[in-house]
């Protein structure tokens, strides 16, 4: 999911699409890839912080529960995953232990929400998402702004914020 040469031009047109809404909210591409730098500085992992934020230097973002180590070392094996299937849901795995793994994490995040706010609020209004997308009976995918924030590279990022498929 985090290799820009390997999706298709409407997955492209999507991702960008949605960055773009998303920086166009906190004052611009560079407000949102400083944001992503603040979130790749943080070690470990910024989403295990117990602050439950990340602050850039114009744009807040904050979450409303810790994620654990384990939860994140899921998400990262399923991102990175090499499937070579199309279906991005994430409940389908054959492996049933690693299944109830999965699915005992969708239920666990499912609740949280993110939202940024920038520092000036004439720079936009925010804006908040999930880290699921979809979350129907047995058909569960990432949210693409969550994985491009928080797992995707900024170089993956920028080209994304510069993809034009015209």
């Amino acid at each position: 999911m985090c290799n820009f040469n390997k999706l298709n031009d409407q997955e492209k047109e999507n991702f960008h699409l949605l960055l773009t809404q998303a920086s166009n909210n906190i004052g611009g591409m560079n407000f949102l890839l400083s944001l992503k730098e603040a979130i790749n500085s943080k070690k470990p992992h910024a989403l295990m912080r117990k602050e439950m934020q990340v602050a850039s230097n114009h744009t807040i973002l904050k979450w409303n529960k810790i994620i654990f180590k384990d939860k994140v070392d899921l998400i990262e094996e399923l991102v990175f995953a090499k499937k070579e299937t199309q279906d991005k849901n994430i409940l389908k795995n054959d492996n049933p232990k690693k299944e109830k793994n999965i699915l005992n994490m969708v239920r666990t995040l499912s609740s949280i929400t993110f939202t940024a706010t920038p520092q000036n609020h004439n720079d936009g209004k925010g804006f908040t998402f999930k880290v699921f997308e979809t979350n129907q009976d047995q058909h569960t995918t990432f949210n693409p702004l969550f994985i491009a924030l928080f797992f995707c590279s900024t170089e993956f990022s920028k080209k994304i914020l510069k993809y034009n498929s015209h």
